[in-house]
């Protein structure tokens, strides 16, 4: 943490936790009996509770989204740049909202949390998790919080995903719906890259079939490629120029196998770190959901046919350096949603950052960001 926090930063916040004793029936076919959501808030829910923003994250996300929880923190939450005074979700305006999605790592109920009907940890045994199934946790979270309607639910990647299928199964509980540098289905190429990443996990030594909890150790190397192969797709071919080039470690060739290049150093030290802080079998269960996403497949019909019900409106914005989630995928979106005649803005960002442009403080991006929501506040003030 900086010796002295930002203005436009929330603070220092903690976690908060939720725990339901009503059964969530999945998408899976399985029930899970009862469960815990561990979230934060930053801002004031006002009188009437019209002023609250649900936050999704996105697959390596979590609740901690802005701020810090305390002065040794090295850096502030992972959606900082967006959250707090004066920001583009304006924590002076509005009360911000954010879950870890059931079957998380970080304190939500998930493979490495206890199971109440054995006493032992879920391990493998975590039932698979859908965006239909994190949207209803969600709702739970929203009905104990007493918050009937938001006046946004926001997300980027998945957490874009999240929002879309709010705007869908609960039509008249949002009243906007921003979605960020994602997609109305992966596309193949997409799906390959999630297998890839599973099975690098999947084929560790050290996997056990997901129960290395009991052996106290992790699939290190299998998180680590994993994370090294989504981590490229994240960053477009030009930042990485920008960022690396060619640029070698020790200025000479070493004909060898080891790290030279100063990208391979940067990768490995990503894999490195996410292995220590990010749990084997939540990724498998993410990469899943995300896989499984395809609104129109499950009402066996258009997009068109599966946005026909929504009420909201909707900020659908891309990136052109994504090639992950493309911009394209993103007008698939806004021409569905035209079509069935609902009321959406959409801005393609001119960025060389890549699908991770969606966590950075561009300077355009934050502008239309802010001016969006600056108008969702004043709805909500005079709602």
């Amino acid at each position: 943490m900086p010796e002295t926090i930002p203005q436009d930063s929330v603070g220092l916040v903690q976690p908060q936790t939720l725990h339901v004793d009503q059964p969530l029936e999945l998408e899976c076919g399985r029930v899970l009996p009862s469960y815990d959501l561990v979230y934060e808030t930053y801002g004031t829910l006002n009188a009437d509770a019209s002023n609250a923003v649900l936050i999704c994250h996105a697959l390596s996300g979590h609740h901690h989204a802005a701020g810090y929880h305390s002065a040794d923190d090295p850096r502030p939450g992972w959606w900082d740049s967006c959250i707090g005074p004066g920001k583009p979700i304006d924590t002076e305006r509005f009360f911000v909202v954010c879950p870890n999605n059931l079957g998380g790592c970080h304190g939500s109920s998930g493979p490495g949390s206890q199971n109440p009907e054995t006493g032992q940890l879920w391990g493998p045994d975590f039932p698979m998790m859908t965006v239909k199934d994190w949207v209803k946790s969600q709702a739970q979270l929203a009905d104990a919080l007493g918050i009937q309607r938001w006046a946004a639910v926001v997300g980027g990647s998945l957490g874009g995903m999240q929002a879309l299928q709010w705007s869908m199964d609960f039509p008249d509980r949002l009243a906007n719906a921003v979605v960020i540098a994602a997609a109305p289905k992966l596309s193949a190429q997409n799906i390959a890259f999630n297998e890839v990443a599973r099975q690098s996990i999947l084929t560790d030594p050290n996997f056990h079939g997901g129960r290395y909890y009991l052996h106290d150790t992790y699939p290190r190397q299998g998180l680590i490629l994993a994370r090294m192969v989504g981590h490229i797709t994240y960053l477009s071919d030009d930042a990485m120029r920008m960022k690396f080039g060619r640029d070698l470690r020790s200025g000479r060739f070493h004909f060898g196998f080891d790290v030279e290049f100063q990208v391979e150093s940067y990768l490995r030290h990503q894999g490195e770190t996410f292995s220590r802080n990010f749990d084997a079998n939540t990724y498998l269960l993410m990469t899943k959901a995300l896989d499984y996403f395809d609104p129109a497949r499950e009402c066996d019909g258009t997009l068109e046919d599966a946005l026909a019900d929504t009420r909201c409106n909707f900020l659908v914005m891309s990136f052109n350096s994504d090639w992950r989630f493309s911009p394209e995928r993103s007008r698939e979106i806004v021409n569905a949603l035209v079509q069935v005649g609902r009321n959406v803005s959409y801005a393609e960002i001119d960025t060389p950052k890549g699908h991770d442009a969606f966590l950075l403080p561009i300077p355009e991006y934050r502008k239309l960001f802010g001016a969006y929501m600056g108008r969702v506040a004043e709805a909500a003030s005079n709602a």
